[in-house]
């Protein structure tokens, strides 16, 4: 037991729980912002288009059972608005991950150029 809660601490105390733990909480109230955008303003918009359509309103009755399609249509709106904003970041981010790690590289190898020439000073001086 004593392994296992020393496991769990060390778990905890890594920055990667941490910066999940912030992701999902900065995911949540996005996606109550990107649901209330699809519901308060996109399928509004949409609605008016195709003829006055409200969205949530949009049902099948099947017997004692009421098959809300509308609000399905309007949670697959909200997801791909979400996947779509999910991928732009990822995209942004690998972008500026390359660009850094290219000028890391560049950094280095200023630096190897560096330290060749000083050891060849040194060869050279203690050739004397």
């Amino acid at each position: 037991m004593k392994n296992f809660i020393k496991e769990f601490k060390t778990f905890i105390e890594r920055g990667n729980v941490l910066d999940m733990a912030v992701g999902v909480v900065i995911g949540s109230a996005f996606g109550k912002i990107v649901t209330s955008l699809v519901e308060n303003i996109i399928m509004p918009i949409i609605g008016l288009i195709i003829g006055g359509l409200d969205f949530s309103e949009l049902t099948i009755t099947v017997k004692d059972s009421v098959i809300a399609y509308g609000l399905f249509i309007q949670n697959c709106l909200d997801f791909l608005i979400i996947a779509f904003c999910i991928f732009t970041v990822i995209k942004i981010m690998n972008r500026l991950t390359r660009k850094h790690k290219k000028e890391q590289a560049a950094s280095k190898s200023e630096q190897i150029v560096l330290l060749e020439e000083i050891r060849d000073l040194l060869k050279a001086k203690n050739k004397r």
